[in-house]
């Protein structure tokens, strides 16, 4: 049994979830306990709705999703507490210099379910905020506090895009050279 339906696979993911929406104790009782709770109450809800996750999910596919998730996750955790320090640093000391504007970052991915975690990741991210998606160029138009450095605002987005290309099993080639992104020139006068 390498593969099983896609709406088991979805609830096994609900239940994960309800561990972190019960604000369960750390303690493995307490986990495996709110684990069952969450499977008893989202394997009934995926099988009712189940027509919303058609298809089937490869197993084997778990041993390279996981560590995906996982390092996704974490990178977003540590982007996500340097913004903030950022952000914080520069609502203590306004005088420190800000360059506004908006990045447009092409896209590997292609996937609806793929480029909405990335700009999602982007827009939680402070200083940040993911204000289009160009589904013509598959681009997103970033706004960034300071966007004076694009390498460092487009580092992140970059691992995110690498992880998310084997989460979601893209065709393109994780560890391919990215297109480079470009700041888009605003006309003040209008």
């Amino acid at each position: 049994m390498r593969d099983i339906p896609r709406w088991v696979t979805a609830g096994f993911a609900l239940a994960v979830v309800w561990i972190f929406v019960a604000e369960t104790p750390g303690t493995p009782r307490a986990v495996v306990a709110n684990l069952v709770i969450g499977l008893a109450l989202s394997l009934p809800v995926t099988y009712v709705f189940r027509a919303l996750f058609p298809g089937r999910s490869d197993l084997s596919r778990t041993t390279a999703v996981v560590p995906a998730v996982a390092r996704y996750v974490g990178t977003f955790v540590y982007e996500l507490l340097t913004a903030n320090v950022e952000v914080a640093k520069r609502v203590l000391a306004p005088s420190m210099p800000l360059d506004p504007g908006v990045v447009v970052i092409p896209l590997r991915v292609e996937s609806d379910a793929a480029v909405t975690v990335i700009a999602n990741s982007i827009t939680l991210t402070p200083g940040t905020l993911t204000m289009d998606y160009d589904g013509d160029a598959n681009a997103l138009h970033v706004h960034a506090v300071d966007a004076a450095d694009l390498e460092s605002l487009v580092d992140p987005v970059r691992r995110w895009e690498r992880y998310a290309l084997v989460i979601f099993d893209e065709d393109a080639d994780p560890d391919a050279p990215a297109p480079a992104p470009s700041r888009l020139e605003v006309n003040d006068d209008e």
